[in-house]
């Protein structure tokens, strides 16, 4: 028979992943090649699949399983503080409005647990670890390679700009993935005097 405290863990979790819902519903300023917007979750798990396809290729070693974990986690916050389009309106204050808002989030996790998914997201926050540099590069390069599926009639005026130099800060740190955001650049130059 199972005992209690363990029950109790588990009734925790089954919350934890009724709230965590809401990244399903929370949608995106990003649209689907459908013209149905996206929303995080899907975002999250296309980086995620990212992860698998680039952690080999690339020359900087990192530990996939940390990647997916920091990847899965990485958006958490935005079940209660929400989602930010990069180049609108950005609170000066949104890495603590964030922060305090996976707080709220995993305080009915087991402490260890809840301490693993802050010290994570943190570490992504930072973009210090080969880990934490490569999944931010995945973010980034997921942007823009849903812009390009999506019509260009969704795209804002801002985006057209964007998308030529949007990401390359972040995969510096690998000549794979800099090739990589060449060839989507390579892929928006080639859409836009496509649709335009």
């Amino acid at each position: 028979m199972m005992d209690k405290a363990k029950i109790k863990t588990l009734v925790k979790i089954h919350q934890f992943i009724h709230e965590i819902e809401g990244l399903k519903r929370l949608l995106r300023h990003s649209w689907l090649s459908d013209d149905r917007r996206e929303s995080v979750a899907e975002q999250t798990w296309r980086m995620a699949m990212m992860a698998l396809l680039f952690h080999e290729e690339i020359e900087v070693k990192v530990d996939i399983h940390k990647v997916i974990k920091m990847i899965l986690i990485h958006d958490l916050a935005e079940v209660y503080a929400g989602d930010y389009v990069v180049f609108k309106h950005v609170p000066k204050d949104k890495h603590e409005l964030e922060f305090v808002a996976l707080q709220k989030l995993v305080k009915t996790l087991p402490q260890q647990l809840a301490e693993e998914f802050v010290s994570l997201w943190q570490e992504f926050e930072d973009k210090k670890t080969n880990e934490g540099k490569f999944a931010t590069a995945l973010d980034k390069l997921e942007v823009i390679i849903q812009h390009n599926e999506a019509k260009l009639e969704s795209w804002e005026e801002k985006e057209y700009s964007m998308n030529y130099y949007y990401a390359y800060d972040e995969v510096k740190f690998s000549e794979v993935l800099t090739v990589f955001r060449d060839l989507v650049l390579v892929e928006t130059i080639e859409k836009i005097e496509r649709e335009v």
